[in-house]
């Protein structure tokens, strides 16, 4: 919001906080091509997709990898 503006909104800031984290995941989802370029044509697949990307972006943290 800028500075200038007449009538200022209020924001919540505990729903602001947790934007941040949301934001960052669905770039991690987007490195994925597939998911990025909506290859798939129908809802299923496409979330079928998706759910394999967060399955994989959750393996890759959770491994130990010393």
């Amino acid at each position: 919001m800028r500075r200038n503006r007449k009538a200022r909104a209020g924001v919540d800031k505990t729903l602001y906080a947790l934007r941040n984290p949301v934001e960052r995941c669905v770039r991690r989802l987007k490195n994925s091509r597939r998911v990025a370029t909506r290859y798939d044509k129908t809802v299923e697949s496409f979330l079928g997709f998706v759910d394999v990307a967060c399955i994989r972006l959750w393996t890759q943290r959770s491994v130990n990898r010393t």
